[in-house]
């Protein structure tokens, strides 16, 4: 059954088991994103996607959220714009995330959200722990100081791949990305070599090893197409 909500003020129909995410896009209503991608289960947990819907007093994530009718929905104001950058230059505080010397620069979803929100300063003191960076795979390679916990790769080894190489250790600031039982990546056991976990990365983090920062374009679209046409049967398109 359809709802009827507003966006921004903007009166639009959506499907009931459409979030406000997918309705927002249907509408050309752009909501910045981040551990959402198309394809994957979605999480909630940049909250980059928060919006603020009349009636609660808590912003809530609207990659996660149904609309419901007559829902009043607002995705840009002076204060999501204040939480969105805040939490932009957390993640860069939080480790290292220097875009001049990264192998993603022009291709990052991190450093194009950076611009987005115009920030062109941190104001919290950098973090900048000492991590490993992963280079015993033959053709990838993990820089876990650019990694930025959204849990993409995770899912996209799960729900696309079925191999759930790939999981979360620890918690807080101090996770990490591991593979089986925190094994190099080249001695995993259960690793297919697929590269849909470096498809799905929005930063650096995961890489194809040899290429240039050139090279380093990420296509998540494909792994929304690879979705679609396990759930329709049309591997010939």
């Amino acid at each position: 059954m359809p709802r009827t909500l507003t966006i921004n003020g903007q009166e639009i129909s959506a499907r009931s088991d459409q979030t406000i995410l997918e309705a927002a896009r249907d509408a050309h209503i752009h909501i910045p994103v981040l551990c959402h991608l198309d394809g994957l289960t979605d999480v909630g947990a940049c909250r980059m996607c928060l919006v603020e819907v009349a009636g609660s007093n808590k912003l809530l994530p609207a990659c996660t959220t149904r609309v419901q009718e007559g829902m009043e929905v607002r995705t840009d104001t002076e204060r999501l714009r204040a939480y969105r950058r805040q939490i932009i230059e957390l993640l860069f505080a939080e480790r290292n995330h220097v875009c001049a010397v990264c192998v993603a620069n022009g291709h990052c979803e991190l450093q194009n959200l950076g611009i987005e929100v115009g920030m062109d300063h941190v104001r919290y003191d950098y973090i900048f722990p000492t991590l490993g960076v992963d280079l015993s795979h033959e053709r990838f390679g993990m820089d876990h100081n650019r990694c930025i916990l959204c849990t993409r790769c995770v899912r996209a080894c799960d729900q696309l791949e079925g191999a759930h190489t790939i999981d979360v250790m620890g918690r807080g600031a101090k996770s990490l990305i591991i593979r089986d039982m925190n094994v190099p990546w080249g001695e995993s056991i259960t690793c297919t070599s697929c590269g849909k976990c470096v498809m799905a990365c929005p930063t650096g983090a995961l890489f194809k090893q040899g290429s240039t920062v050139a090279e380093m374009v990420h296509d998540a679209e494909k792994l929304a197409f690879l979705r679609a046409a396990r759930e329709k049967r049309v591997w010939n398109v």
